[in-house]
C-alpha cells in the first residue's frame, strides 16, 4: 500500500522553533502539490542562559503557512512562512524556500533505501524587533544544506537520519543540525517519533557579556524529542497533531510544544 507522500509537512516548519529536520524521504510526485495551515504553542518553562538553567519563561504562539510542489518524481520544492507572537512581539518571521532531490535509490526484498540531498535558504520578511528573550527571530539570512538517508520497509515502517550545515549571515553563528526519526506511514494514518539536535559554533551567551548585548550573536544549541500523528479524512484532506519537548541546550528554552494543522493535497489528474 502506497505511503502518504504528503507527510513532509512535519519536517518543513522552517523556523528553528519548529525544527524537526529540513527534509525527509517522502516525495509528492510530478505535478502534485500540498497546502498546509498549522498553528501551535510553545510553553518555555525555563531558559538556559548559556548552559545555566534559569526560571525565565516564555510563551510563543505561531501560525505557519506551507506549500510544496513536485517538480519531477524525484525533485520537490517547498515554501513556508510563519507568523509568531510572544508577549508584545509579533509579526511575520522568515520566509523559507527549500529544494530536495532523490539522488540514489535501491530496492531490497524488505523495502527501499534512499539518499536525498537538499538545499535552501531563509530570510526575514518583516522588521521584527531584536533585543530581548521574547524576540521571534534573529533577523538572519540562512543558507542550508542537508543530506538524508531513508529506509522504508514494505510494512510501512521507516527510519531516517539527516544532518548538514547552516551558514548564517550577519553576526549569527553557523550551526550543524542532526535529526533521527522513526515512524510508520500507512494509507490513512501516519505517526513518527524523533530526536533533534543543533550545535552552534561560538557566539555569545545571554548575560555572558556586558549589556547591551547583540542578540544576533547568540549561539543556540538544543536537544529536542517529539512526535507527530496524521490522519486523512479523504483523498485530498487530512489533519495532524504534534508534540515536542526541549530537554536542554544553550541559550534556549526548555519546555513543551503543541501543534495542530490541516492539510490539502492536490493531485495531478491522470490522462486517460
Amino acid at each position: 500500500m502506497k505511503p502518504i507522500v504528503l507527510l513532509v509537512i512535519f519536517s518543513l516548519f522552517f523556523s528553528e522553533a519548529f525544527s524537526q529536520g529540513k527534509i525527509d524521504g517522502f516525495y509528492r510526485g510530478k505535478g502534485n502539490a500540498t497546502a498546509v495551515v498549522g498553528l501551535g504553542f510553545e510553553d518555555g518553562k525555563n531558559y538556559f542562559a548559556g548552559t545555566e538553567k534559569t526560571d525565565i519563561s516564555k510563551s510563543l504562539y505561531y501560525v505557519n503557512l506551507y506549500g510544496a510542489y513536485g517538480i519531477t518524481d524525484n525533485l520537490d520544492v517547498a515554501v513556508a512562512l510563519p507568523y509568531l507572537s510572544s508577549n508584545k512581539n509579533n509579526g511575520l518571521q522568515d520566509i523559507s524556500i527549500f529544494l530536495k532531490h532523490l539522488i540514489y535509490q535501491k530496492n531490497t526484498e524488505s523495502g527501499s533505501f534512499q539518499v536525498t540531498l537538499g538545499a535552501g535558504f531563509s530570510t526575514p520578511v518583516s522588521d521584527y524587533d531584536i533585543g530581548g528573550l521574547n524576540d521571534i527571530g534573529q533577523q538572519a539570512t540562512v543558507f542550508e544544506g542537508r543530506a538524508l538517508a531513508h529506509y522504508f520497509w514494505k510494512t510501512g515502517w521507516f527510519a531516517t537520519v539527516q544532518s548538514g550545515y547552516s551558514l548564517k549571515l550577519e553576526e549569527t553563528p553557523n550551526s550543524i543540525p542532526a535529526t533521527l526519526k522513526v515512524g510508520k506511514a500507512m494509507a490513512k494514518w501516519y505517526y513518527d517519533f524523533y530526536y533533534d539536535y543543533q550545535h552552534s559554533f561560538g557566539g555569545i551567551d545571554y548575560l555572558g557579556t556586558p549589556a547591551p548585548q547583540n542578540f544576533k550573536e547568540f549561539g543556540s544549541d538544543y536537544h529536542k524529542v517529539g512526535g507527530s500523528v496524521y490522519t486523512s479524512f479523504s483523498e485530498n484532506f487530512g489533519a495532524f497533531i504534534n508534540l515536542s519537548y526541549t530537554l536542554a541546550g544553550r541559550n534556549t528554552f526548555q519546555g513543551q510544544g503543541y501543534g495542530v494543522g490541516v492539510v490539502y493535497n492536490i493531485k495531478k489528474k491522470e490522462r486517460n
